[in-house]
């Protein structure tokens, strides 16, 4: 959960100065590691780096000041980096500059005390002072961590709180199950199988691309920064790109709170879940040369815009966090938009038939409500013909926090899910 941090001109400087040494010692930490690689074939791991800690504090003495703890999250960062990249899930680390080093944690409450319930407070940093803090938890526990964040001039406090299982699952659990179909003009198409509704994409990104197109605009015209020729970047400039960034700022948010409120209301009368298993990163991929090619832009900018991956992931976490089932359908095997949730009969259809018309049953829905069909009577084991076999599917259903479940234990899931969704 995130709060905002309303410090006082004397804290705000201490804040800035020491996001500025977290900076430099993330850079050294990387500069170690690939020097001493590159000059004495001699591989660097964290806990060799956490030993040097007191010796760079007696030869850089600034670093006194800062907490232990805080200093070893960072050094944990560079090694988290590194491992991204051995296993090829990260590029290479580079060295950052101070507008692309966000912050610094504390990971456990030596370095911090929050004096608050849940709604507001303060937030006590050790070395740093005593901040008042504005927001809301839903939940409230113990806090572990804090990670301190500084975003488009403002500061926040993101705090990870122990809460109890008793105070996360609800006593009554809800028994509705509902398939969803994630599009473009309709963001979701919903069903249990009788009753259906449309969410209609809310378009966040195209109602303000004319005022981010004009703030871009404005900046283009000022003098931007160029390290080749040593030119800094004017005060004017730096305001432009302020204004660009409160405008994509807006534009996130208001997504991520019309998603948090979309996943609520689902998950309110629900506790089954089946949604299709979509590879965002691939679908929203640049076009290659071609005819296309703008209009390929124009589809990637709308399933942007809906946030198809936050949808998922929300609705996702939000299942699994008062016990219910998650069930992510196998696109490829079951082609949820091409059978038919009557017959199971399967027919080639192109993106701009948007009406479902089976030849065999005569069956007539919505394309993406029929969809949605497909995949909810899939998930319970109640769609005709082919298809419906659990165990010969690779389905990447979610029960479980840690890790994706065996077959065996797939094929459990999907029978307690029945009983659920009864």
């Amino acid at each position: 959960m995130t709060f905002r941090l309303y410090p006082n001109d004397k804290t705000e400087s201490i804040l800035r100065y020491h996001r500025k040494l977290h900076k430099d010692l993330y850079n050294a930490a990387v500069n170690n590691r690939f020097t001493q690689y590159q000059k004495f074939n001699h591989k660097v791991d964290y806990f060799e780096q956490q030993n040097c800690l007191p010796a760079f504090k007696e030869v850089w003495t600034e670093y006194k000041q800062l907490p232990s703890h805080a200093l070893q999250a960072t050094l944990k960062r560079v090694d988290y980096a590194f491992e991204r990249w051995f296993k090829s899930l990260g590029k290479r680390p580079r060295f950052k500059s101070i507008r692309h080093y966000s912050g610094w944690t504390y990971p456990d409450c030596a370095g911090f005390k929050v004096e608050s319930e849940g709604e507001s407070g303060y937030l006590n940093l050790s070395k740093i002072g005593r901040i008042q803090m504005r927001g809301k938890a839903k939940y409230w526990g113990k806090p572990t961590t804090c990670t301190i964040l500084y975003r488009n001039g403002k500061w926040y406090a993101s705090i990870t709180v122990n809460v109890l299982d008793q105070v996360l699952k609800p006593l009554v659990l809800p028994v509705g199950a509902v398939g969803i179909d994630l599009g473009c003009k309709s963001a979701l198409s919903i069903t249990d199988g009788e009753n259906h509704q449309q969410i209609d994409a809310p378009k966040f990104s195209q109602n303000a691309e004319h005022l981010i197109k004009k703030a871009s605009k404005d900046k283009r015209r000022k003098r931007a920064p160029n390290r080749k020729k040593k030119i800094k970047a004017s005060r004017r400039f730096k305001k432009a790109q302020l204004k660009v960034s409160k405008l994509n700022r807006k534009v996130a948010n208001q997504r991520q709170d019309w998603v948090h409120q979309v996943a609520a209301e689902i998950i309110s009368s629900n506790s089954f879940v089946a949604t299709e298993k979509l590879e965002v990163k691939n679908m929203t991929a640049k076009a290659k040369r071609g005819k296309r090619k703008k209009q390929k832009a124009g589809l990637n900018k709308s399933i942007l815009d809906v946030g198809f991956g936050m949808l998922r992931n929300t609705i996702k976490y939000k299942v699994e966090q008062i016990g219910g089932v998650f069930i992510e359908v196998p696109t490829r095997q079951v082609k949820p938009s091409q059978t038919c949730p009557k017959c199971g009969n399967q027919c080639k259809k192109t993106l701009d038939v948007r009406v479902h018309e089976c030849s065999v049953c005569k069956y007539s829905q919505d394309r993406d409500i029929a969809a949605a069909e497909v995949m909810l009577y899939w998930a319970k084991g109640t769609l005709p013909g082919l298809g419906t076999s659990l165990a010969d599917a690779d389905l990447a259903s979610s029960t479980s926090h840690t890790r994706s479940p065996s077959r065996k234990h797939e094929a459990t899931g999907r029978k307690e899910a029945s009983e659920i969704s009864k």
